[in-house]
């Protein structure tokens, strides 16, 4: 099964990895396991990090450069949004308002991949969830 990590997940598991559940660390820390970021939320993170609302430990390096480097060290593929990417967008029920959240949806329908996240309006969408 393909993973998808929801935005907050990424950010526990590179700086909170006690905030998430057991089954999510041990499923994340397995070898093999193909998990993803997209990059609607290094995009989010950023922004928020430069609003000052996420703080991020980024030593000698940008704070994007810094996300690239905990994808690749946490061997997380970093996914593209394009044309296809959006083609669900529309026809989503209007069940969560939160933009990042709405394409991260997307990008799971689109790749068959299973969303990681605690949020529940997110189970409320066709796709499968893990948490």
């Amino acid at each position: 099964m393909g993973l998808l990590l929801d935005t907050c997940v990424f950010l526990w598991l590179i700086a909170l990895p006690e905030r998430l559940p057991p089954a999510v660390r041990d499923r994340l820390g397995r070898g093999g396991t193909d998990a993803a970021v997209s990059t609607a939320s290094l995009w989010e993170i950023l922004i928020k990090h430069g609003k000052g609302q996420i703080g991020l430990e980024t030593g000698e390096d940008s704070a994007l450069r810094f996300l690239v480097r905990q994808c690749e060290a946490h061997r997380l593929d970093l996914l593209p949004i394009s044309p296809p990417t959006l083609e669900a967008l529309e026809r989503l029920p209007a069940v969560h308002h939160d933009p990042f959240d709405r394409l991260l949806v997307c990008q799971a329908i689109e790749r068959g991949l299973t969303l990681v996240t605690p949020d529940p309006l997110i189970r409320r969408y066709p796709i499968k969830t893990f948490w």
